[in-house]
């Protein structure tokens, strides 16, 4: 169930773009594409000889009235006139070859929305895609968006955070694929037929980020008796200034990915190591941004310092207890930055309550990055599996692995004869399980995490029972 509020007046677009979601259109277009999902399979294709197949005259009645309609609203949205050309082209193709696997190449690179980014501009997308964190299939999806880009963050991008790709984006309405816990537009989740060299954009939603953050965080405050300072509890009673420190974020986390000594391809989607390296690599990418938040703090921008409050509250709380525990890496960079914390003196469980000296957990947060920073730069001179093993030192020095686990028992218990990738089967699914009190927070907060699936925003100060 989507829960929204009622945005504040926009001033980007112009009247007429404020009016996309309330064109008749609109909901012609969401009623076709929902139409059109329940008979595309896994790979977005259309299977018409199945049994209990979807009729193809019908499947191409909607696809006309998804043309139709995207026609119909293009004039609204000057700006996406030629990616809904190319979009309507790519959607008859889809038809006249008969519905297989779809290929929105054409459609994908005349989307550019990271070569305008202005303040409350919105777009109007479709693509076959999966959701990151939602709908692993590659259905048909459409979604309405508005671009975050106030004039600070602009600033703050073309003179100390340089990110041409990156976009702060908020939802206007959206079909059941965004009705889930995903929080990204990616060019790379699209339905093409081959990849493009190279992506030109990336969208992260911050309101769904900041929804999320003021209700769990709230709740697990209210579970562990954390009293927050005043400027720490602000964040959870102002929606639009939790999305101004995600958004900040957002764009300095991304950017880390490709910056550092990185002995390994930093977008690990493109190769198959243990999932601790994927968690140590998040990890590393949030503790960047916390540091850069401290020195934004220092010269006068204040999102700085909510920025560091927002990194600890939310990997501290939400990140562990939230998914599955099947090779959980968020999870698991979460579990780590509370064990550093705790076993440095930085917060404490006393008496049923959790206290946190927020002083001292910023200079122990920065102890943390220095750690798998060096482990970073040592990483360069190791091999791989050398450098895999050095990470699980590491994080084990702060975690107890998994009492069955083979990697716990050094590289003797390993057949280092196996290559790499091999050697990741040894892994277990919860290689590092949750500690007692997370196994007790994740019980109190397990209906708060499921509330915020489809959220977008929250009421003010609400905080789910």
């Amino acid at each position: 169930m989507t829960e929204t509020v009622a945005s504040s007046t926009p001033v980007g677009n112009g009247p007429a773009a404020r009016d996309v979601i309330a064109h008749p259109a609109w909901p012609v277009l969401k009623e076709a594409v929902e139409a059109i999902r329940p008979a595309q399979s896994k790979d977005g294709s259309i299977d018409f000889g199945a049994q209990e197949a979807p009729d193809r005259s019908a499947v191409e009645r909607e696809v006309a009235r998804v043309i139709a309609a995207v026609t119909e609203l293009t004039p609204l949205l000057p700006h996406n006139e030629a990616y809904h050309r190319a979009l309507a082209a790519d959607l008859r193709r889809w038809a006249d070859e008969g519905f297989g696997v779809p290929d929105f190449l054409d459609s994908l690179l005349a989307f550019q929305p990271a070569a305008t980014r202005a303040d409350d501009l919105q777009h109007l997308v479709v693509f076959p895609m999966y959701t990151q964190n939602g709908n692993p299939n590659r259905n048909l999806e459409a979604v309405v968006l508005r671009v975050v880009w106030p004039d600070w963050l602009a600033e703050l991008e073309r003179t100390r955070y340089d990110n041409p790709m990156f976009l702060g984006i908020t939802f206007e309405d959206f079909t059941a694929g965004y009705d889930t816990n995903s929080a990204v537009l990616f060019p790379e989740t699209i339905a093409v037929r081959e990849a493009p060299e190279r992506f030109s954009w990336g969208g992260i939603f911050c309101d769904r980020e900041a929804a999320r953050f003021r209700r769990v965080v709230g709740a697990a405050c209210d579970v562990t008796s954390l009293e927050l300072p005043e400027e720490a509890a602000g964040l959870l009673t102002d929606q639009e200034r939790c999305q101004q420190t995600f958004v900040l974020w957002d764009m300095i986390h991304d950017r880390t990915h490709s910056h550092g000594d990185l002995p390994f391809d930093p977008f690990m989607i493109k190769q198959r190591q243990p999932f601790w390296m994927y968690g140590l690599e998040e990890l590393r990418c949030d503790l960047t941004a916390f540091h850069e938040a401290v020195q934004l703090a220092a010269d006068g921008y204040p999102q700085g310092r909510d920025v560091q409050y927002a990194v600890l509250l939310e990997r501290l709380f939400r990140f562990p207890v939230t998914g599955e525990r099947n090779r959980n890496y968020d999870g698991l960079g979460g579990q780590l930055l509370f064990a550093y914390l705790h076993q440095h003196d930085a917060l404490r469980w006393t008496d049923n309550r959790l206290s946190i000296d927020w002083d001292r957990a910023r200079q122990v947060t920065v102890r943390l990055r220095e750690e798998i920073e060096l482990l970073y730069r040592k990483g360069i001179d190791r091999p791989k599996i050398v450098h895999w093993l050095k990470a699980y030192e590491l994080v084990s020095a702060y975690l107890a692995p998994h009492p069955g686990s083979r990697w716990a028992k050094g590289p003797d218990a390993l057949d280092l004869d196996l290559p790499p990738r091999k050697l990741v089967d040894e892994v277990l699914p919860d290689e590092f399980p949750l500690s007692l009190f997370y196994e007790a927070l994740a019980k109190k907060l397990r209906t708060v995490i499921a509330s915020t699936r489809g959220i977008t925003a929250t009421a003010p100060a609400a905080r789910a029972a």
